[in-house]
């Protein structure tokens, strides 16, 4: 996936989880911050960020917060970000096959999943998990607790046994990753639906991303530890 208008700038501050100041030429700038989840590992100071630029007068910035460098690693932000990506991944045959059909944000009893495909007689349920939180090297989700992750997990864990396949895919939204597990410490609950999730024969699925100032596309399977 594509960005357009994408200027470099520098982070100054978050006031809340849905705005930021960066410095952008000189100027301070409000920008919007698509990811709600805490980042706090990622958003410091002086930290050099990739921001999107809208001409427009129906919004309240004309400013999106896209990507940060952490160290030398550059880190998407953008929440909307991974169900695009893994959306062109999964058309191209990512999951080794071509879909006959692909749907996003596809109801299905009382939840609303990514995606669903169909493959011949195949019917795949898929729900995508952004994942930017990091250290030394492992990724892991999520940065903060989720019910609605738990929720997604357990109907995945639930519909196989109405024939359908089923996957959880994590999109980690960077590269240089050699591993991903669920964030035990932050939410020990989720790690427990993971595994669960796991051995009722839903397909954990975790890549790493190519990320640019201006793009994500999704790379290479890294290792899923349970």
């Amino acid at each position: 996936m594509k960005y357009e208008n994408i200027y470099e700038g520098r982070f100054i501050s978050r006031p809340n989880r849905f705005i930021a100041h960066i410095e952008i030429n000189g100027k301070t700038e409000i920008c919007h911050v698509k990811n709600t989840g805490r980042c706090k590992e990622l958003l410091i100071p002086g930290a050099t960020v990739y921001v999107q630029h809208f001409n427009t007068s129906t919004r309240k910035t004309n400013w999106d917060l896209i990507a940060v460098k952490k160290k030398d690693t550059l880190i998407n932000m953008d929440s909307a970000a991974p169900n695009k990506a893994v959306g062109e991944w999964l058309a191209g045959g990512g999951l080794g096959f071509i879909p006959d059909y692909q749907k996003a944000e596809y109801k299905y009893g009382d939840s609303r999943f990514d995606f669903y495909l169909e493959h011949g007689e195949e019917k795949w349920l898929i729900e995508v998990k952004g994942v930017t939180l990091e250290e030394n090297g492992m990724a892991m989700f999520p940065d903060a607790p989720t019910e609605r992750g738990i929720k997604h997990l357990n109907g995945l864990s639930h519909h196989i046994k109405e024939g359908f396949h089923t996957a959880a895919i994590f999109a980690i939204q960077m590269d240089g990753i050699h591993s991903f597990t669920a964030n035990h410490k932050t939410h020990p609950e989720f790690a427990e639906a993971l595994k669960n999730a796991f051995y009722s024969g839903v397909n954990i699925l975790a890549y790493d991303c190519h990320i640019t100032p201006d793009s994500m596309t999704v790379r290479n399977p890294v290792k899923v530890i349970i």
